[in-house]
């Protein structure tokens, strides 16, 4: 017995490992997220709102000659919120910057899986639109909100990674609180 023991070990050994193996697939970094808290944008812009105090205000680097844009960079997710702002001059080009919003919003239809719309009135009385797009899309929410006659103000989500959308769910959850609790605050200012 005593002689056997040694192939009998080596006979499980050699029975228990495979040639076919594979590498286990790559894992998800945990994401801890803050609980919300905000702070008043500083003065200076024809719009006041309420903003993450965890995103920094940047100037847009799109369109530098327009000084009321702005982007909030979550600098921490990888995320930028993008927001322009327009004066409103007549009925008219309140239907081209609605329209234009509504057009840069259908853009996605190609990757998006969805796209749901939604009218709200906000806290100030203002009309908001908000778009929420699923799939692999490079924005994942749009607003804008008005006065219909003076204000403009549009808003979207952008990532600095090609990730996919699944994986940053969790952080497309938390960006869009922030977003929805910035619409809410929203208050133009007649300058």
């Amino acid at each position: 017995m005593k002689k056997l023991l040694p192939f009998l070990i080596l006979a499980l050994a050699l029975a228990s490992c495979e040639k076919n193996w594979l590498p286990k697939p790559p894992g998800y970094n945990r994401i801890d997220l803050p609980s919300h808290s905000y702070i008043p944008l500083e003065n200076g812009y024809p719009y006041n709102l309420e903003l993450s105090k965890y995103s920094l205000v940047e100037p847009d680097s799109f369109n530098l000659s327009e000084k009321t844009w702005i982007n909030l960079n979550y600098k921490d997710f990888g995320a930028k919120v993008h927001l322009t702002y327009k004066k409103i001059g007549s009925e008219a080009e309140f239907r081209t910057l609605s329209n234009d919003a509504f057009k840069l919003t259908a853009k996605h239809q190609i990757k998006a899986y969805g796209i749901e719309e939604g009218v709200l009135i906000t806290p100030n009385g203002y009309s908001a639109v908000v778009a929420e797009l699923t799939g692999e899309v490079p924005t994942q929410f749009q607003f804008f909100v008005t006065d219909s006659t003076n204000h403009f103000l549009r808003g979207a989500l952008y990532f600095n990674t090609a990730m996919k959308n699944d994986s940053l769910a969790p952080v497309i959850e938390y960006i869009k609180i922030d977003m929805t609790h910035l619409m809410n605050s929203v208050k133009f200012v007649d300058q």
